[in-house]
Order: structure tokens, then C-alpha cells, then sequence
């Protein structure tokens, strides 16, 4: 399957985050559907007020995909930081907030329902 990027979903977009989910983007063994993701993201946005609320105030699904540009810090419910730059791969696991070190553009493979859940969660905290 391909899509590109403009048609996939906008889910959110708020000052300096636009984060576009395309559902049903496939199945894992284990895991059910996968969402495909596109985020572009300035420097600065931080995930922390977002996932307040959330189980340990983090986002707990995980994540794996790719930096196409900038760099990003997670940091784990320890404290443990791990930063990822333009053309890595990472894997995020359940349990972590992040923070953009610089303006960013990344693809996320992630469980569709968790996911999701966690976006729905998001649009509410914006909401307010």
C-alpha cells in the first residue's frame, strides 16, 4: 500500500504540530492494526503537558519509525533520555514523553487502538 503524505489524515494541528494518522495502515501479529503517521513538528513542542492524565502522565504505546529531519530527546518514566537525529530508525517503547530538540518530520508506525486513544486524549487536553 502507498499513500502519500497529503493524503494522510490530519488528526491534529496546533502551533507548531501537525500530526496526520492514516488507520488501518496494516497488521501486525500481536499487536492488530497499525496506523501509518506523519508528524511535523517545531522545535520546542513537548509531549509532557499533553499526556497528563495518561497512565504515569506518558504516552504508552509504543512506537517505531523514522527521523527524516531535525531531532528528538524521549525521556522514559526513570528519567532515562535517548535522543534520535535525521535518518535514524527508533523504536519508542510504552512509556515515554518527548520533547523537540529541533524543527522535525518523522513516520511512526504505531498500534492502531493505543494510538489513537492516546491522539483522542491529546485533542481533548488542547481543547481544554
Amino acid at each position: 500500500m502507498r499513500v502519500a503524505k497529503d493524503d494522510v489524515d490530519v488528526k491534529m494541528e496546533i502551533p507548531g504540530a501537525v500530526i496526520r494518522q492514516r488507520t488501518e495502515f496494516g497488521e501486525v501479529s500481536g499487536s492488530g492494526e497499525i496506523s501509518g503517521e506523519y508528524f511535523t513538528l517545531s522545535a520546542g513542542v513537548d509531549t509532557t503537558p499533553l499526556f497528563l492524565g495518561l497512565e504515569g502522565d506518558l504516552c504508552q504505546c509504543p512506537h517505531w519509525g523514522f527521523v527524516l529531519r531535525g531531532q528528538l530527546t524521549t525521556t522514559d518514566a526513570k528519567g532515562a533520555r535517548e535522543t534520535v537525529n535525521a535518518n535514524d530508525l527508533f523504536y519508542w517503547p510504552p512509556g515515554h514523553n518527548v520533547r523537540v530538540d529541533t524543527d522535525a518530520e518523522i513516520v511512526m508506525f504505531s498500534p492502531q487502538r493505543e494510538h489513537s486513544q492516546v491522539i483522542n486524549h491529546m485533542i481533548e487536553k488542547v481543547k481544554g
